[in-house]
């Protein structure tokens, strides 16, 4: 898992890169930007390049340090086989500790995992590494634990939080953490992982960046889901009266699996605007069509703001039949 296995996010390897070669590697840093694009590869390439026995500014991903930085064990937990590299995750120690992490990494976690762990010298040397993924499920009394030592850590201790919602960390925790940011991947970058995996490439242009995101709209069952959600909404526009745009509101939709609804939605509106825009014939169709996907857009910002999903379907379906 080196740094050149990891694609379209120059800029924040370069970053890294720069520091591994200085010698100038920040004690906490903050890899933020969309599921899907790299940060968590990233985050153990780094991880590797610090606890590589053969002691350069990169890895050389060949000793036994390299391998079990980037190789996690095959039984549960599955973290880590090296013992230096410590992955931090909601619910990841199952049965190894006693909270319940049903709503985010506890203060128990960080206590075993980080906070014991830091008062002694790495096992094998070189560094310790503790990623934390997905941290913005800190808890407030787990995140308010690692304050101090994000702030003064021991000597050759790394931080690397991984969060794709930095704006739900603590102010207190974005302060300690130097951010790399990773932009969303170019359609053809995602379209050459879907096409390495016999996946259909065509699924690139909505997946808005992010190989997590390809990968399950490839699915069969999530093609069906999503034809069908934007057929039932089609239905509910042109109907006679309100009463399908009810019920296309009431059916049961989780949050998460919503969002990626409304965003392939707006994303097929998209593309049939510019199709129609190409053609004076249908510059009507088009304006409708960018007058929808705005409709879109606001009700997926609705339902990313806790609005009920519900409501925010209900107000999408009267607003689009105005247009």
């Amino acid at each position: 898992m080196t740094f050149g296995a990891i694609l379209g996010q120059d800029s924040a390897l370069q970053t890294l890169m720069r520091a591994l070669d200085t010698g100038h590697v920040h004690h906490a840093y903050r890899f933020e930007g969309p599921p899907g694009v790299g940060k968590e590869m990233a985050a153990f390439a780094l991880a590797q390049a610090l606890v590589c026995e053969r002691g350069g500014s990169r890895a050389c991903a060949v000793c036994s340090a390299c391998l079990r930085a980037v190789r996690l064990q095959e039984e549960e937990p599955r973290v880590p086989a090296h013992p230096d590299v410590v992955l931090l995750q909601r619910g990841l120690y199952r049965g190894r500790i006693s909270a319940n992490e049903a709503t985010g990494i506890s203060i128990e976690q960080v206590r075993r995992m980080v906070l014991e762990r830091t008062g002694y010298r790495p096992h094998e040397g070189r560094a310790l590494v503790f990623i934390v993924r997905e941290a913005e499920e800190l808890t407030v009394s787990a995140a308010n634990a690692l304050l101090k030592t994000l702030e003064e850590p021991g000597p050759s201790t790394y931080f690397v939080l991984i969060t794709s919602r930095p704006h739900r960390l603590l102010d207190t925790i974005r302060s300690r953490t130097l951010p790399v940011r990773f932009s969303p991947l170019p359609d053809a970058v995602v379209a050459r992982v879907l096409e390495s995996r016999g996946l259909d490439p065509a699924v690139a242009t909505v997946a808005q960046g992010s190989v997590a995101v390809a990968l399950e709209l490839a699915s069969e069952d999530a093609i069906k889901e999503r034809e069908d959600f934007v057929a039932a909404a089609y239905a509910a526009i042109s109907a006679r009266d309100l009463t399908p745009a009810i019920k296309f509101a009431e059916l049961r939709r989780e949050r998460d699996s919503l969002r990626g609804l409304l965003g392939y939605f707006a994303q097929s509106l998209a593309l049939s605007g510019r199709e129609q825009a190409a053609a004076p014939s249908t510059m009507h169709e088009a304006e409708r069509s960018a007058n929808r996907h705005r409709v879109v857009l606001a009700a997926l910002q609705d339902v990313e703001r806790n609005v009920s999903p519900a409501l925010a379907l209900e107000a999408m379906i009267y607003r689009l039949r105005q247009i």
